[in-house]
């Protein structure tokens, strides 16, 4: 398991063990910022660090060719000397030649291989490289997406249970004032009457 992997591990474990908030329904926690601050520096600090070790893997690539290119001019020199060693000889100066460039040919022909196995390795160890990062910023990426929309929805449930409650409060309101009215109509009726019944 990656650092990073590790990083993101944490971060879920805490935010799991965080406190529920009251009256959320269990949708909404409390979070130590401090805490979820260093966890997420930590994790930026990681981030470039994984990078920079996968750079290293594909920088590796040139010394790898640099070797390959090494051993194709190693080859390249014996099959050379030899050459001319055969070559010096007037007996078999012909066979000499023959021998020569065939072996020069297969000296050729052996380096290439090496170099287009080289250049071959290299790319794939770089796209593995690239690979494995994309994937860790794709994880990461969703894990981060992914509390953006547990937020927003225990954002939207929370206005909607304050709605609910103030609709209440606006009911009872309009109840309590509807029932103070009617009481103080039908007591200044009453005086009316005690006053015409007097007279």
């Amino acid at each position: 398991m990656s650092k990073i992997e590790q990083l993101i591990s944490e971060i879920e474990m805490y935010l799991d063990s965080c406190k529920v908030q009251s009256f959320s329904g269990g949708k909404r926690i409390v979070v130590e910022k401090d805490i979820i601050d260093e966890m997420l520096a930590e994790l930026r600090m990681q981030t470039p660090e994984e990078i920079r070790k996968y750079q290293k893997i594909i920088s590796n690539k040139d010394a790898i060719l640099a070797d390959a290119q090494s051993k194709a001019d190693s080859i390249i020199d014996n099959a050379t000397k030899q050459t001319e060693q055969i070559v010096s000889e007037h007996e078999i100066m012909i066979q000499a030649h023959q021998r020569a460039s065939a072996m020069l040919n297969e000296a050729q022909a052996h380096a290439q291989q090496i170099l287009d196995q080289a250049v071959s390795d290299a790319n794939q160890i770089r796209g593995g490289a690239v690979s494995y990062t994309d994937n860790e910023l794709a994880m990461l990426q969703n894990l981060i997406d992914n509390a953006i929309s547990d937020t927003e929805n225990r954002y939207a449930a929370f206005m909607h249970q304050l709605k609910e409650h103030k609709d209440v409060i606006t009911s009872n309101r309009n109840q309590l004032n509807q029932a103070e009215y009617s009481q103080s109509q039908e007591g200044g009726y009453h005086e009316i009457n005690n006053v015409l019944n007097e007279e």
